[in-house]
């Protein structure tokens, strides 16, 4: 008896039976993760490493490596975390290790979205090859996708412009490209055009957009754009030349309701002091506003060029100060939302609570405006204390030589400011 119960004893100990640990499994290498999104599969490159004794990953849209802010894993489930979004891909890692199953979550302005999410180890082309019975075979489609097209798009509001910009790799599928729109734009895609259908995905933890389009012998490209798991609008585009493809004036966009150059505001920063444009330290010097939201994608890709601004030029007398715009009007999640924003991108000038993300409502709280149509938007003041310039929109990295262009202009509108 004694030498029986010794030996199930030894079994336990040893790992037999329902005392069995699950053996850890690399999760390190690359992987082609795709979210279910309702217009079908949103895919997008995983990119995990090992550094020291930490995980960590990027996010893989063409030539953009987006961060995350933390990966762990116990050997069946993997976090992947999006802190200064509140979002996270939770799965479950397969036995052999070569996929994981389960979802993305993310607070936005209706709620927590919940998206499927599955991903495969090993290099893959971002879109699977398309099904011939998804194609029309009495259409000729488009050769290829290279160029500029001007673009419409139609939801339940309206029609809005929208300038695409995109190039294929000769004797390829693989299509890279971006939608500028006049309050900024869709950030790098990257995707594929083959056999008539072009398809095209960003994600970055936040915005998880989809593409689909058919090309026509007439040189058109029509079809349907997701976001995340509730957004739905149908498009349209004509290849144009760049002349015919112009989008509104971000500079001309927005304008003051007094002819005086008057301009003013009083907010909260995250400590709970008041803050004013009339406080004793923005007198005399030179103040850029900037209307953002924590949640924005163009407002992420303004940031990092506000912070090295800011660097630059505070000690010759720039002031920026933020005022934040979120979506929940919980002050204390609010804050602390906008507070990952700061820290990711190592903002060190005042950040300020303004309001709701919803623009009619941000419009009220400065009346100064004649209303807040984009979010970033940046107010340009000089040493008098006068509204020089308003720029609504933001181009951001992804849009190539526009954004360059943009970037010259702020900082030589804020060089002549300082010397004026």
């Amino acid at each position: 008896m004694r030498n029986a119960i010794t030996c199930l004893l030894f079994m336990l100990t040893a790992g037999a039976g329902p005392v069995e640990r699950q053996k850890s499994v690399p999760i390190e290498g690359t992987w082609r993760a795709v979210l279910t999104s309702p217009g079908g599969e949103l895919p997008f490159g995983l990119r995990i490493a090992r550094r020291g004794t930490l995980l960590d990953a990027v996010i893989v849209n063409g030539a953009e490596e987006a961060p995350v802010s933390g990966v762990s894993s116990d050997g069946s489930t993997v976090t992947i975390r999006f802190d200064w979004y509140d979002s996270a891909i939770t799965a479950t890692l397969s036995p052999d290790g070569n996929s994981m199953t389960g979802a993305w979550t993310r607070t936005g302005p209706s709620g927590v979205s919940h998206i499927p999410f599955h991903a495969t180890r090993g290099f893959q082309a971002r879109f699977l090859p398309t099904a011939a019975a998804k194609i029309d075979a009495s259409a000729t489609p488009l050769t290829d996708v290279t160029g500029i097209w001007k673009t419409e798009f139609v939801d339940s509001t309206g029609r809005s412009p929208a300038r695409g910009e995109f190039h294929q790799d000769r004797g390829s599928t693989r299509v890279v490209g971006t939608f500028l729109t006049p309050t900024g734009d869709d950030r790098y895609l990257e995707g594929s055009y083959e056999r008539g259908v072009l398809r095209l995905s960003t994600f970055d933890g936040a915005h998880a957009f989809l593409f689909q389009a058919r090309g026509s012998s007439e040189g058109r490209l029509s079809g349907d754009y997701w976001s995340r798991d509730s957004y739905h609008a149908t498009w349209s585009a004509s290849r144009v030349d760049d002349r015919e493809a112009t989008l509104p004036d971000g500079w001309k966009d927005v304008g003051l309701k007094n002819n005086a150059g008057h301009f003013g505001f009083r907010f909260s920063d995250l400590h709970g002091n008041s803050v004013a444009l009339s406080d004793p330290r923005f007198r005399g010097k030179v103040v850029l506003v900037n209307l953002f939201g924590s949640w924005c994608p163009n407002c992420n890709d303004e940031a990092p060029l506000l912070a090295a601004l800011d660097r630059k030029y505070r000690a010759q007398g720039l002031e920026i100060v933020g005022l934040a715009y979120e979506f929940t009007g919980d002050a204390a999640r609010d804050r602390e939302m906008v507070r990952r924003f700061a820290k990711r991108h190592d903002i060190r000038y005042p950040l300020l609570l303004a309001g709701l993300s919803d623009k009619a409502k941000a419009s009220a709280t400065l009346p100064d405006l004649t209303g807040v149509l984009a979010f970033p938007t940046s107010v340009f003041i000089g040493r008098d204390g006068k509204v020089k310039k308003i720029y609504s929109g933001f181009s951001g990295p992804g849009t190539g030589h526009h954004y360059v262009e943009l970037h010259h202009e702020i900082e030589s509108l804020i060089e002549s400011l300082l010397h004026s």
